[in-house]
């Protein structure tokens, strides 16, 4: 998913940035009719390949776009993007990426 954050007044690369120190993955990406440089980008872009990987649902999508939504709310406050940070370790420890594939190489080795 395409989200147009400089309509906030937030160039993609600083909402890449802050993110990434809250530990959630996005890329900084164009938008259609785009007045940023590539390199800034006035947009970003979400997937969902490593949460439907982990075997997450709508409940937790909402939960992680509650926590971009907060995160991009309070651009620059350290302290919202450590607590981000802490519960989305915690959401993630409870549903690892690639439990599933461990399991299965770990069983076919007898």
């Amino acid at each position: 998913m395409l989200v147009d954050v400089f309509s906030r007044k937030i160039t993609g690369k600083d909402a890449q940035e802050a993110l990434e120190r809250a530990g959630i993955t996005v890329n900084k990406n164009a938008i259609p009719f785009d007045v940023n440089p590539p390199a800034i980008a006035s947009g970003i872009r979400v997937g969902t390949p490593a949460v439907t990987s982990r075997g997450m649902k709508e409940s937790e999508m909402l939960q992680i776009a509650r926590w971009i939504t907060e995160v991009l709310n309070n651009l620059g406050s350290e302290a919202v993007v450590a607590r981000v940070r802490r519960e989305v370790k915690s959401l993630t420890e409870k549903l690892p990426l690639y439990e599933n594939r461990r399991v299965a190489v770990v069983g076919s080795h007898g």
